[in-house]
């Protein structure tokens, strides 16, 4: 009987696993058999390079999108990594037990929070600040904030596991040497969990890039060129779910292939970044 039960689990597992791989390769399949087409239609070098998006003129032009959505993630990343990083790091090492029992759940409750709710907060609440911080209140600054905000569970908590996966042998070793306790943590343990902060990272740069509802109300959706960081932008995940409803023909397509650009660009990112987890191994 145990041994029946075994082979049935086995083959549980091995059906959800082909489940997942089948489910990606359906995806990969229908973006690159309905993108590419149309980026060999509109022409490689005008779709990726073309500054000009105007559908009614057949003008399929990416290039303002690429560059809001580089810009506004990298605008998350310079937000949102260090207050995350240096979270994790208090709660991992300084902070009280009593005071843990209450942020624990409250940042686990902000990674449970709609993107919508998240959207909605910063169109009431980050907007004004900035319009009158700034003058321009929906722009590439303001989704910068606002994703800097929603990447922050995700960081602190798998960099936080990370630093506590760390043996407490480095820190004490480091004390014992005469370091203080922050020197310790930030020359002896950080190191040590560098892969783990890392993966955390990857994860937060990926919810950046890949979130929708939440930039389309704050981002300020120009299709140009931004000139400042207070201009509005308009990233690639924005221009696919802002037209896809009333698109269609060769419009439609050039949407399924900018998701086509945007998986590309992730598949990028994660293949950067096994390649630095590969070179810190060695």
């Amino acid at each position: 009987m145990q041994k029946a039960k075994e082979n049935i689990m086995h083959v549980v597992f091995l059906v959800s696993a082909c489940i997942s791989v089948i489910a990606v390769i359906t995806i990969c399949v229908f973006l690159f058999i309905n993108g590419i087409p149309a980026i060999g239609e509109i022409g490689v070098f005008d779709f990726l390079l073309g500054k000009s998006w105007k559908p009614l003129e057949n003008q399929f032009g990416i290039f303002p999108m690429i560059v809001g959505s580089l810009y506004v993630t990298a605008g998350a990343i310079l937000t949102g990594v260090p207050i995350g990083l240096l979270c994790a790091v208090y709660m991992a090492k300084f902070c009280p037990k009593k005071l843990y029992k209450i942020l624990k759940p409250a940042i686990e409750l902000m990674a449970g929070i709609p993107s919508i709710v998240y959207g909605f907060f910063g169109l009431m609440v980050i907007v004004p600040f900035m319009q009158d911080c700034t003058g321009t209140g929906k722009s590439m600054l303001t989704a910068s904030v606002l994703l800097g905000v929603m990447i922050l569970p995700t960081i602190i908590g798998v960099a936080e596991s990370a630093i506590r996966a760390v043996p407490e042998s480095y820190y004490e070793g480091s004390l014992a040497l005469g370091a203080t306790s922050e020197r310790s943590v930030f020359f002896a343990t950080l190191p040590a969990a560098k892969t783990g902060i890392m993966s955390g990272v990857i994860l937060g740069i990926g919810r950046a890039v890949g979130e929708t509802m939440a930039v389309v109300m704050v981002c300020g959706n120009q299709s140009i060129l931004p000139e400042r960081i207070t201009s509005g932008v308009r990233t690639l995940t924005a221009n696919i779910v802002l037209e896809m409803g009333y698109a269609a023909d060769l419009h439609r397509d050039a949407l399924i292939a900018t998701a086509v650009v945007l998986f590309v660009f992730i598949l990028l990112m994660n293949t950067l970044f096994s390649v630095l987890k590969s070179r810190s191994k060695n």
